[in-house]
């Protein structure tokens, strides 16, 4: 059979396409989904900090790092840290928080690098950062329903406040922490966590009406009581049988601080770690070998409490004011 140049040229070019052109579609394509180059640490401006258009976020659940759209990840974030049934201006200010707090840890990564947990992206897709829900994540979540309504109410609130930063003396409010309800009353943050941040005070939380976790009791036998504290913290040696416990003092916010079980202190957080209390902002009472313990609030109860800026938004107050109040001295643009 005679083999024309014509047929030779095809040939040619079926080999190209196969192994040059075609494997190097399909490596961009595979880049545009698992490898692009970490985006650019965000400058700084005087009284203002600029925001990426794309960041790196570890997803726990897959085990890949993906690049997303820095406002399409605040968007995840507000899905999957606040209920969607809450007023228009509280999903405002928590995506304002989020926002604010999401940016503070990629700005820290470019000093410092990623956390340990996922040093490829400098956040995560859980509560370890923020929780984050991608769109698909939500279809199969919540329903196509919940994405025709509830999700267009959560991009209108991220879009109405696109780019916008909380600050305090000009720089960045790099603590923007967040809590779902404190019980009446936030705390100060070297009450819950090592430092005093300045605009991180407590402050009243008196519209939390609906909140989860109000109220909260839970029964120990001395036994049970014994044995879960002294697995967390086997240095104190708790020793049965339990003869004495009280309050030694509370903080600003109304959480316990130091608490006397006989003749050992713990710290009112140590106790909420052990027993797995929703929250620090308890009562402890104990009767025939039962201990009783009643709690208020959910969460760490530093910063914006969710259900608090709901009640403030059912009351009129927009999303500058719900977090002017719980950031004390914080701006926002």
């Amino acid at each position: 059979m005679k083999i024309t140049k014509k047929a030779i040229l095809y040939v040619i070019a079926a080999e190209l396409f196969v192994f040059i052109i075609l494997p190097s579609i399909l490596l961009g394509i595979h880049g545009i989904f698992h490898e692009i180059p970490s985006p650019a640490v965000p400058k700084i401006f005087s009284n203002k900090t600029d925001t990426p258009k794309y960041i790196r976020v570890y997803r726990h659940t897959y085990g890949v790092t993906e690049v997303i759209p820095f406002e399409d990840y605040v968007k995840g974030v507000v899905a999957g840290e606040m209920p969607s049934n809450f007023e228009i201006e509280a999903l405002k200010a928590q995506a304002v928080a989020a926002r604010t707090y999401s940016l503070s840890k990629i700005i820290r990564s470019g000093d410092g690098g990623n956390p340990p947990a996922h040093p490829d992206a400098p956040l995560c897709d859980d509560t370890h950062c923020q929780v984050y829900r991608s769109v698909y994540d939500l279809t199969e979540l919540k329903g196509e329903e919940w994405m025709n309504d509830s999700w267009k109410k959560i991009c209108k609130a991220v879009d109405s406040t696109k780019g916008q930063l909380m600050y305090y003396n000009g720089q960045l409010a790099e603590q923007a922490l967040f809590h779902s309800s404190s019980g009446g009353h936030t705390e100060n943050s070297e009450d819950v966590f090592a430092s005093a941040v300045p605009y991180l005070r407590s402050v009243d939380s008196p519209y939390e009406e609906g909140a989860t976790h109000q109220k909260e009791t839970k029964y120990f036998s001395t036994k049970d009581f014994l044995y879960l504290v002294n697995l967390k913290y086997p240095g104190k040696k708790l020793s049965s049988p339990i003869n004495k416990i009280g309050i030694v003092s509370k903080s600003a916010g109304g959480r316990v601080e130091d608490i006397k079980i006989n003749n050992s202190t713990f710290k009112g957080r140590e106790l909420r770690d052990a027993l797995g209390l929703s929250s620090a902002n308890f009562n402890v009472s104990m009767k025939n070998g039962t201990i009783t313990i009643t709690s208020n609030g959910f969460g760490h109860g530093v910063g914006m409490s969710q259900y608090g800026a709901n009640g403030m938004a059912k009351r009129g107050s927009n999303y500058k004011q719900i977090l002017e109040h719980y950031y004390t001295g914080v701006k926002i643009y």
